[in-house]
């Protein structure tokens, strides 16, 4: 490692801009701050860079958006120069990706990792954020940039006696950098989300017995993966920009072709062989199937009652189909889970769904789980149980802006921002993808390269006014906050108890916070408040202060 990785404690240094993350939102935010002339430094609390894909190593780890739709268009030679193998691309082809575009843009050299921020404070006197370091190490910078992505707080279930278990026991979202054996083992996984459903997938192939812990079941939607088709990517190169401007202005940032017509109103032998043709091209397409299926319930039930129809085509034991199909959500409002082989592995043998809505986990024991009416031996747990979602990496930072103003106290009745980028009284602090924009309901790329390009042009627009601070005004925070309510609610999302509305995490304010009106409607809405100068945003100098009196 460089100087820059393993720095002294105990000092200071001053710099333009500190990042915090390392991930893809860190890596392109860094990036462009050079482009800009600024010093720069990222603080990443893993040995390596990647984010999510550093730290998710868990056993059929990937990705749920396609592979040539998740990845940078930020350099042309870039898209041509990298091949991905297969069309879902698994975890560590993406941290090779990541791995590959930190060297090809020697980002390294100001990335300090396995560094974790531990308050981050604004100087009022100074105008300047002092960011403290679990080394000792305090840095002043004029800019401040959240790059912590929306799932990186992980969370562990409170069931007591883990500290009783006798075996292993691991969570998805820390996943161990070596191999873990599940060979002949009593193997329990906790969770049914995205990361439940794909461990319980690849780990089912080699434990004794897996015990699959469900309190709700989720709609999956088959990826029907592969691998590439070299001549068809050959072809979406030659035309990488138009396809990449497409999905600039997509509903979320991948360009679907909606129908334009409203579910509930086709006659059912037509939209039968509409969902029958989204299924077979698998993944995303099949909620895009409709435009309204995330908008109306009545339309949303005939998509999601083909869904579960699938789900009993393809489970044998018919008690199991119905404890996997879902019946107290609409399909899509929790995170659509996207597999390859999820329902066919409750097939098998040496697979068991435990219903723990019905039964409950009472606590760990040394030898597993108990449940209200069962004890389960276990060699090995696994928790797919998630995160404190979008705003806890934030929260987790110890933020306090002007006025010594907490973000945690100013967000406890839930986040208040303008455009996901900025809250009032935490001046020049950005946030990459926070609440109030679109992440999580997106191709999270194409989010970050917006927000950092956003950002980017906000600071190059500093430079040349000579202005030194930027915040969003009281006004144009509470509008936008209004906006995104009333998007939110025009929706079926914030009718559902999930990670979205913060419902998994006990105590958290109940709140539906991304903006729900598309990546392109919000991309114009961004573009728009620059072509009027930055409408909603304030910004000041002190020097043109003095240069005044």
């Amino acid at each position: 490692m460089s100087s820059m990785n393993r720095a002294p404690s105990s000092h200071r240094v001053a710099l333009d801009a500190v990042v915090i993350g390392a991930g893809f939102a860190g890596m392109y935010m860094l990036h462009r701050l050079r482009r800009l002339g600024l010093s720069a430094r990222v603080y990443e609390r893993g040995d390596g860079v990647g984010g999510t894909w550093y730290w998710n190593r868990y056993p059929g780890a990937r990705c749920d958006t396609e592979s040539v739709t998740y990845s940078y268009s930020f350099d042309g030679a870039l898209e041509q120069e990298w091949e991905w193998t297969e069309r879902y691309a698994p975890q560590s082809e993406i941290l090779a990706y990541a791995n590959h575009v930190a060297d090809r843009f020697d980002l390294r050299r100001d990335i300090q990792f396995e560094t974790s921020v531990i308050s981050v404070h604004y100087d009022d006197a100074s105008r300047l954020w002092r960011v403290t370091t679990d080394r000792g190490e305090e840095v002043a910078a004029r800019f401040c940039i959240g790059a912590v992505g929306c799932l990186s707080a992980s969370v562990l279930p409170d069931y007591p006696g883990l500290e009783d278990f006798q075996g292993e026991w691991y969570h998805t979202g820390r996943w161990p950098h070596r191999a873990v054996d599940f060979r002949g083992k009593r193997v329990g996984i906790v969770g049914t989300g995205s990361s439940g459903v794909q461990s319980t997938i690849a780990v089912a192939k080699e434990a004794g017995h897996l015990h699959v812990f469900q309190r709700t079941p989720n709609y999956s939607i088959p990826a029907w993966n592969g691998p590439l088709d070299r001549a068809a990517v050959s072809a979406l190169k030659a035309n990488y920009g138009a396809w990449r401007e497409r999905s600039r202005y997509a509903q979320i940032g991948i360009p679907f072709t909606p129908n334009g017509k409203q579910a509930k109103l086709v006659p059912p032998e037509e939209r039968e062989r509409d969902y029958e043709a989204a299924w077979a091209e698998g993944g995303f397409n099949f909620v895009m199937a409709y435009p309204d299926l995330l908008t109306d319930l009545e339309s949303n039930r005939t998509a999601a009652e083909f869904v579960e129809r699938k789900i009993r085509q393809v489970v044998k034991d018919p008690e199991v189909a119905k404890l996997l199909t879902p019946n107290d959500h609409p399909l899509g409002t929790k995170r659509l889970c996207v597999d390859t082989g999820y329902y066919e592995t409750f097939n098998r043998d040496n697979v068991t769904l435990v219903d723990i809505r019905s039964a409950p986990i009472e606590r760990i024991t040394a030898a597993g789980v108990k449940t209200r009416d069962a004890e389960y031996p276990l060699d090995v747990l696994i928790f797919a149980t998630g995160f404190d979602a979008i705003t806890g990496p934030l929260l987790k930072l110890g933020i306090v802006g002007r006025g010594g103003e907490s973000l945690n106290a100013k967000w406890a009745d839930g986040p208040h921002t303008y455009l996901g980028i900025q809250s009032v009284g935490f001046p020049n602090f950005f946030m990459i993808t926070g609440p109030g924009s679109p992440s999580v309901l997106s191709n999270m790329l194409m989010s970050i390269e917006q927000h950092v390009d956003w950002i980017a042009g906000c600071l190059e627009h500093m430079q040349r006014k000579g202005y030194d601070s930027v915040e969003p005004s009281r006004d144009a925070e509470r509008a936008w906050g209004q906006t995104v309510h009333e998007v939110g609610h025009g929706t079926l999302y914030p009718h559902t108890d999930s990670w979205y509305t913060g419902t998994n995490i006990a105590g958290k304010v109940r709140a539906f916070t991304p903006y729900a009106g598309g990546v392109g409607t919000y991309r114009r809405i961004c573009e728009s408040v620059v072509e009027r100068g930055y409408e909603g945003f304030e910004f000041s100098s002190t020097r043109v202060a003095a240069a005044a009196s």
